[in-house]
């Protein structure tokens, strides 16, 4: 009990310094914490949703759509591979979950089951006796879409919402096809909203030179849609109907840059494509001069100018009546890339401000109130010794902050719960040490035995108790979400740090008192 080597009191006290330095941040402003000196940490807890106000979104992600986009795309395919084959087809379209074609000649059939299988190679196709062929997508191909369709929407609702510069976002899967999104301290949620359910999905097709009162009549001809035209489009009337041709010259996807400028003294969207981009687009400006070219965005002609010279340079102008802040929000919307499939708003919360700033007031009373409760106790049951543990209890929940502002966590509601339970669980452990120390005296043990043997006999105990605990703290994490996860990384950190000053600095303290007074009687 009384050897306690050089290097052990200069690590406790490291730590002890390192937690404290890591913590002081958390007492200023994020403005005066990122002022401070480079040698001290400049990271500080991030508040939760529940403590600081924001908005909360569960998004599900319309992986039906996206398997309808690909079957449409699977039938101009075809269309375009039969034409070329000069193989005669009756009733191509979407049958179901599946393309379905019609071949006349028994002849043909054989031919027309190689180009479907060509067309989409993972597909299964069938064929009847009424001359019927169909192509479908395998279970297995439908599932990886699905899955790469989400992952690839988190990514870009990520990379949306830190254009925005919203900080400490929390954006996760949960589930198949749904994402949480939680926007701590946003002081416009709406547009943030807007923002991140918009599919941004940009091509350029060419207007197409059909009958459009056929299309308007329900008869577009094959290979077309109709298409609102939103450009100058006035208030409360009926957009403009425009025929455009389903093939896409160039997408979005060869997008490499989209910036909000002014032309004119208008709000315009200057864009660049990357080389691949650039040539299809010549070529596609080179061929069709003096035709009308369609920029579609989310089904929506935004504009639709006229060719009037080759466009070589790779670069262009989306202009039509926006606003300052349209031409913000869509140039931020390309860079961040088109979502492939949209999403739909299935939860929406919102906390206010004043709400999380009165969370924050009852957890830090429920915790002042806690630790004088705790603190007036183990004066009362263990006099001096009872003052130690207090010591060991404020360093413990220092030790806390600091490991939770390394490691930026969100701190929640129940996280404020995990840190005042973390207190008592802290006391805990010196009550279960204190009480086997006073069994020792009562046995007639000398102070200094007597020290030694009850240190020694709850170090089990302690030891058992916390890593049961630990087990479930990880176990919440694993399988929880949201607050669940606040509170179990809170709890799971907490029991590390009580093990360590229960451990290593009560016993230091203790140690230390005990070699400069070496009492005969212990004050406990």
């Amino acid at each position: 009990m009384t050897h306690f080597p050089a290097w052990k009191i200069a690590l406790i006290l490291a730590v002890a310094a390192l937690g404290a330095l890591a913590a002081l941040p958390n007492l200023f402003s994020r403005q005066t914490a990122e002022a401070l000196p480079g040698w001290i940490p400049h990271r500080q807890i991030s508040l939760g949703l529940d403590l600081q106000g924001g908005s909360h979104l569960l998004l599900d992600v319309d992986t039906g759509a996206l398997i309808r986009e690909r079957l449409e795309s699977m039938v101009e395919a075809v269309r375009a591979e039969l034409r070329t084959a000069r193989i005669r087809y009756e009733q191509l379209g979407i049958a179901g979950s599946a393309v379905q074609v019609t071949i006349p000649e028994p002849a043909e059939r054989a031919r027309v089951e190689e180009i479907l299988r060509r067309v989409d190679p993972g597909s299964e196709v069938e064929t009847y006796e009424d001359g019927r062929i169909t192509v479908a997508l395998t279970e297995q191909a439908i599932s990886e879409r699905e899955t790469a369709a989400v992952e690839q929407s988190l990514e870009i609702i990520r990379r949306r919402i830190d254009e925005t510069g919203v900080r400490e976002p929390t954006i996760q899967r949960q589930g198949r096809t749904r994402i949480l999104v939680q926007l701590p301290g946003i002081d416009d949620p709406e547009r943030v909203k807007r923002l991140i359910g918009k599919t941004a999905k940009m091509t350029f097709h060419l207007v197409d030179d059909g009958d459009l009162s056929q299309a308007l009549a329900g008869r577009p001809p094959p290979g077309t849609m109709l298409l609102p035209l939103v450009e100058d489009q006035v208030a409360g009337q009926q957009p403009q109907q425009l025929l455009v041709n389903r093939r896409v010259l160039v997408s979005g996807e060869n997008l490499i840059s989209a910036e909000p400028t002014f032309q004119e003294n208008e709000a315009v969207v200057s864009f660049r494509f990357d080389s691949v981009g650039a040539r299809r687009f010549g070529e596609a400006t080179t061929q069709n001069v003096g035709r009308l070219l369609a920029i579609v965005l989310d089904n929506q002609v935004i504009s639709a100018p006229r060719i009037r010279e080759p466009i070589i340079g790779g670069s262009g102008v989306i202009s039509g009546t926006f606003t300052v802040a349209d031409a913000r929000d869509l140039a931020l919307l390309l860079r961040a890339g088109a979502l492939p499939a949209p999403l739909t708003v299935i939860e929406e919360r919102t906390v206010g401000a004043g709400l999380g700033a009165d969370s924050i007031e009852g957890g830090k009373l429920a915790g002042i109130v806690g630790v004088i409760l705790v603190a007036a106790f183990m004066v009362l049951a263990y006099g001096f010794f009872g003052l130690l543990a207090i010591v060991a209890v404020v360093v413990n929940v220092i030790l806390l902050l600091g490991a939770l502002s390394l490691l930026q966590a969100t701190l929640t509601l129940p996280g404020i719960a995990g840190i005042v339970l973390t207190a008592g669980m802290a006391v805990d452990a010196n009550v279960l040490i204190y009480e086997h120390v006073r069994e020792e005296v009562r046995q007639g043990r000398s102070a200094l035995s007597s020290l030694d043997a009850g240190f020694s006999r709850a170090m089990t105990t302690i030891l058992d108790s916390n890593l049961t605990t630990l087990i479930a703290g990880i176990v919440l994490y694993v399988l929880g979400s949201g607050p669940v996860r606040g509170f179990a990384v809170t709890l799971s950190i907490g029991i590390l740090t009580t093990m360590f000053t229960a451990v290593m600095l009560t016993r230091l303290m203790v140690f230390t008192w005990y070699r400069r007074t070496r009492p005969q009687v212990l004050p406990i």
